[in-house]
C-alpha cells in the first residue's frame, strides 16, 4: 500500500467576512518532494501555510499531513512539523541560543545541546548564539529562523521567503543547504517565495495561486514550456498579468486546467 502524501489538501475554504482568501483549494504533495506555491500579494499562500499549521481553522475542507487529519490530531503531527518566516520575529530578548533551546524543547529534541552546536555551525549563527535575537541584522535573523526551522530535523518543512533580507552569495548558500537538507532526509518541503530563480533551482513542482484558487500546476519545466516562456519570472508576469493558460480556471463556468 503506497504511503500517504506528506500533504493531502481537500477542498479548503477560507473566508473572512464578505472576503474569500482560500476558494476551494485542493492538492497533495508526495513524500520527499519540493513544492513551490506562487502567487502575487492576497492570494491565499500566507493564509494556506496558516491552516496547514493549525495556526488558522478554516472555513470548510479538510487537511492531512503525513496521514494525520490536522482538524482532529494536530498535535499528532506538529512534532514532525516546521515553519520559518522571516517576517515572524521570534523572542527578541532571548538570545539565539535561547530561542533554541525553547523550541528544541518544545519539539523534544534528543541531546538538544549538540544539536545547537550543529544547527548554529549549518547556519552560519554560531558567532551570535549568545547575543540577543532582537540585536539582530535582517540577515541574521532570517539564518536563524531558519535553525529554528530546522532543530527538529523535519518531515514536512514549510518555507515562506526563506532567503529574504540575505545578500546574493548567502541565499545561493542557504539554497544550496536546503537542497542537500532535503535530498538527504527527503523530507517535504513547502515553499512560498518571489523569487522565481528560487523556485526553479529547488521545486520539483509549482502551484501558481490567483485568487485563492489553483490557476496552474506543473514543474517548473511543464510550466515554462506551457507558457511558452524562458523563465519562472516570465512565467508569473503571464498570471498576474492576465496572459497565457490556466485563466479558465477563475471564471465562474470555467474548470481547473
Amino acid at each position: 500500500m503506497p504511503a500517504a502524501p506528506s500533504i493531502a489538501v481537500q477542498h479548503l475554504r477560507k473566508v473572512y467576512g464578505e472576503i474569500v482568501a482560500v476558494d476551494d483549494l485542493s492538492f497533495s504533495v508526495p513524500r520527499g518532494t519540493v513544492l513551490g506555491l506562487l502567487g502575487g500579494n492576497g492570494a491565499g499562500k500566507t493564509t494556506t501555510i496558516a491552516m496547514l499549521l493549525g495556526l488558522l481553522e478554516p472555513t470548510g475542507g479538510s487537511i492531512g499531513i503525513l496521514g494525520i487529519d490536522m482538524l482532529k490530531r494536530r498535535y499528532a503531527a506538529l512534532p514532525r512539523m516546521n515553519f520559518s518566516s522571516p517576517y515572524v520575529d521570534l523572542p527578541h530578548r532571548l538570545t539565539v541560543r535561547q530561542n533554541l533551546q525553547f523550541y528544541g524543547r518544545l519539539y523534544g529534541v534528543k541531546d538538544l545541546r549538540h544539536r545547537i552546536v550543529e544547527i548554529a555551525e549549518h547556519m552560519q549563527v554560531a558567532p551570535f548564539l549568545d547575543r540577543a535575537a532582537g540585536k539582530l541584522s535582517a540577515g541574521q535573523k532570517t539564518r536563524v529562523a531558519l535553525a529554528k526551522a530546522l532543530i527538529n530535523k523535519p518531515d514536512v518543512l514549510l518555507l515562506d521567503e526563506p532567503t529574504a533580507s540575505l545578500d546574493p552569495d548567502t541565499a545561493d548558500w542557504v539554497r544550496g543547504y536546503l537542497e542537500s537538507y532535503q535530498h538527504e532526509t527527503h523530507s517535504t518541503i513547502l515553499l512560498a517565495s518571489h523569487n522565481m530563480g528560487e523556485v526553479e533551482r529547488l521545486c520539483d513542482d509549482v502551484i501558481l495561486l490567483q485568487a485563492g484558487k489553483v490557476f496552474e500546476r506543473g514543474s517548473p519545466r511543464e510550466l515554462l514550456e506551457r507558457f511558452g516562456r524562458e523563465d519562472m519570472e516570465e512565467v508569473f508576469l503571464d498570471m498576474a498579468r492576465g496572459r497565457g493558460r490556466g485563466l479558465d480556471a477563475l471564471k465562474p463556468d470555467g474548470g481547473q486546467p
